[in-house]
């Protein structure tokens, strides 16, 4: 098992949940409807995007930006080069 470190950035608040397209130079977008309190947007954030990657949730943990909209997360997988693939496909 390996784990891939992706940096996101979190769009609290949006009329609804996606992910994809890029933030910067590397930040994948994650755009959920909850909103930034008492932790509901990273959750939120975190299932979104375990959703998308097609794993579950608990294979992805935040690793740095508790309480910012930049942050890193983990991804646990048997599979890093397929991945990599989707997290390509969703930065487009």
């Amino acid at each position: 098992m390996e784990e891939l470190r992706i940096p996101i950035r979190v769009k609290p608040g949006s009329s609804r949940t996606r992910v994809g397209g890029r933030h910067g130079e590397r930040a994948l977008i994650v755009a959920v409807s909850a909103k930034a309190v008492d932790g509901a947007a990273t959750e939120a954030a975190l299932r979104a995007l375990a959703d998308a990657l097609g794993t579950s949730r608990r294979s992805v943990v935040l690793i740095t930006g508790a309480t910012s909209r930049d942050k890193v997360v983990g991804v646990s997988t048997e599979d890093p080069d397929g991945l990599r693939e989707v997290v390509r496909g969703l930065l487009g």
